[in-house]
């Protein structure tokens, strides 16, 4: 990767990494906080935590599709700008309507499209793979991070004071946006990194990917609604204070951590993607189902999270993997972007569910819905096929005449470790599926123009 490159990967991934961490940063206090509202109840509640991912959901494809006209950056700087409203909103709120409005508006700066698709501007079709797993890493830490944190900050300053630290964070991002990252020489249509609105349909009508959109759905709406009963378990059951309570998740995210590495080593180089991915679903429905029988016990809640987090993390980078390695090659970024709104869809069905269960059955009925939702996947995941291990590979091939692409094509499938080729007529880039492991990349090298 060029200087230019690694800034452009670093830059966008400090900043996607900041947005995360904002909208995490409350999940393991907010419901410890919103019980002392006076308008407060469960559903509400739930809600509260969960609303940021509905506007998210809903307007993040919108902002990827206005910034391919009005501009990466200036899109950038007008969500993360959104973002620390919406955060200044839910501080100075004085009741659980007022940061349902700033969680809202939180998830209303949705620049996530943007930010991949800028990621996509400002990077080599051979060197894409590496920026977007280093954007990747970053959101995984920042998850975990605000896990710790977000106790240690209510300790501090309480929920409303960190509501403006993401305030503060949004208006980092902003800077950052401006003085560090660099200026896209144009917005572009990449079809293996942002989505394709004429695309929709027919990523939406295949049965294998969208058995994986219903996968991230149900961990993230497990996720959110594991935090509603979560906290309040830790507090009034196995009697942990809750400025004590990031004592728990500290070992929690760093024993998970660590626990995923073999199990991704064993998925990826011995292709046993199908076996721990299943396993993974599994652990997380055991941990829930232990959850309703162990949650008096702070021991006994510190094991089920070490299993829980640990396949939740085997999940979170064993997805978006699958999805890529099911989506034809020109429909990757469709894919990911369908991905990722039900990704969102997710967080908020898991805090207005989450929260409902509570107020009919109290923590042990959001543990049983949060088993049997895993279950249901479970049930769906078996009958997938097992993936392809080929990963999406773009190559820069300049125009070419209509009549000269079916050749083209052919010549790109002949080349060692490519399994399929695309290009699109007037697209001068060639979407591939290609054996990382068996490309001669020499030969494919061939094809390029305008790499250097």
């Amino acid at each position: 990767m060029s200087p230019r490159e690694k800034r452009a990967a670093y830059s966008l991934a400090t900043i996607y990494a900041l947005r995360m961490l904002g909208l995490f940063l409350i999940l393991p206090v907010f419901t410890l906080y919103a019980q002392q509202l006076p308008d407060s109840t469960p559903v509400l509640i739930g809600i509260a935590i969960g609303v940021y991912g509905l506007t998210q959901a809903v307007l993040q494809i919108p902002f990827g599709m206005l910034s391919d006209r009005v501009g990466r950056k200036p899109m950038i700087i007008i969500g993360m700008a959104i973002f620390a409203i919406g955060s200044a909103v839910a501080a100075e709120a004085h009741g659980i309507i007022g940061i349902i409005i700033g969680r809202a508006l939180q998830g209303s700066g949705a620049v996530a499209a943007v930010l991949m698709a800028t990621a996509a501007d400002l990077t080599r079709e051979d060197h894409r793979l590496k920026t977007m797993a280093i954007i990747g890493m970053t959101i995984g830490l920042s998850f975990s991070v605000s896990m710790v944190l977000g106790p240690v900050f209510n300790s501090l300053v309480g929920v409303p004071g960190i509501f403006w630290i993401i305030a503060g964070l949004a208006v980092i991002g902003i800077i950052l946006t401006m003085a560090w990252v660099p200026a896209p020489p144009r917005a572009r249509m990449h079809r293996d990194a942002a989505p394709v609105p004429q695309l929709f349909l027919s990523v939406i009508r295949d049965s294998q990917l969208l058995r994986l959109d219903f996968g991230i759905l149900c961990l993230h709406m497990v996720l959110t609604a594991t935090f509603i009963a979560l906290p309040l378990a830790l507090r009034d059951q196995a009697l942990l204070p809750a400025a004590r309570h990031w004592e728990i998740y500290l070992p929690v995210m760093l024993l998970a951590i660590v626990g995923m590495v073999p199990f991704v080593i064993l998925a990826e180089s011995k292709r046993k993607m199908k076996q721990v991915f299943l396993g993974a679903i599994f652990m997380v429905g055991a941990s829930e189902l232990a959850l309703l029988w162990g949650s008096h016990w702070t021991l006994s809640i510190f094991l089920i999270l070490v299993v829980f987090f640990t396949a939740f993390n085997i999940l979170e980078a064993s997805l978006p993997s699958l999805v890529a390695k099911q989506s034809p090659p020109d429909r990757k970024g469709t894919a990911m972007g369908v991905y990722s709104s039900s990704q969102f869809f997710g967080a908020f069905l898991g805090g207005a569910t989450g929260g409902w269960m509570y107020h009919v059955a109290g923590s042990q009925g959001v543990f049983a819905f949060c088993a049997a939702s895993a279950g249901l996947w479970f049930l769906l995941a078996v009958s997938m096929q097992n993936p392809r291990y080929l990963s999406t590979f773009a190559v820069r091939v300049g125009e070419v005449e209509p009549a000269r692409v079916p050749e083209l094509v052919l010549q790109l499938t002949q080349v060692t470790g490519v399994a399929e080729a695309v290009l699109v007529p007037g697209d001068e880039v060639a979407y591939l599926k290609v054996d990382l492991h068996a490309l001669d990349r020499e030969a494919l090298g061939k094809f390029a123009v305008n790499i250097a």
